[in-house]
């Protein structure tokens, strides 16, 4: 919710909380002790989360794990309320992220670096995001059909396995509808041919 919502991506101690299980989040609280003295639990990172949640911040990376931890271990509560701390960590951050601008992409080739970085771009699309799949550019191909080889590519890879989210097509605008995002494929000879606008 806050992802969709905000743009907040919630971490503890660098894993991402993103589509993660019960189990992943349970495993994220305990790999804290492998850093800290103490392990973190669930019931302690969760009111910050639920803070997180009522504050107006731009979309950022909170590592929720280091501040419950530096909150209710390290002695940096110093009388505040969870909420006055977040305030006072956060809307620094909060401010400096606000100007970033995200950037278009445009993969020229499909090939299996393009399509990773096709999946990468896509699995991390939405409003926190720095980089945004807009089109990919292909040669023309002899057959028709491309652009359904082209999806199911992207839907089932041999190395990196199947695709996490839906993939769908629609031809009469040559777009790869992947996760919710429009990604227009673009035929032409050389990347120069093509008008950008």
């Amino acid at each position: 919710q806050l992802f969709r919502n905000k743009g907040i991506e919630i971490l503890v101690y660098g894993r991402p909380l993103l589509n993660a299980s019960s189990i992943d989040i349970i495993k994220a609280h305990k790999s804290v002790a492998l850093h800290e003295e103490n392990k973190l639990r669930l019931r302690e990172s969760y009111p910050f989360v639920e803070a997180i949640n009522k504050m107006d911040l731009a979309p950022a990376r909170i590592d929720v794990g280091k501040l419950a931890y530096n909150y209710l271990y390290l002695g940096q509560a110093n009388d505040l309320s969870i909420e006055q701390y977040l305030d006072k960590e956060l809307t620094a951050e909060s401010r400096e992220n606000s100007d970033q601008k995200s950037q278009d992409v445009v993969l020229y080739g499909f090939g299996r670096i393009g399509r990773l970085l096709a999946r990468l771009l896509i699995e991390r699309a939405g409003p926190n995001a720095k980089l945004n799949l807009r089109a990919i550019v292909l040669r023309p191909s002899k057959g028709g059909e491309d652009l359904e080889k082209r999806a199911s590519l992207l839907r089932r890879d041999s190395v990196h396995g199947a695709f996490n989210g839906s993939i769908s097509i629609d031809k009469e605008n040559n777009v790869i509808k992947a996760n919710g995002a429009f990604i227009k494929v673009i035929y032409a000879k050389s990347p120069a041919e093509v008008d950008y606008t």
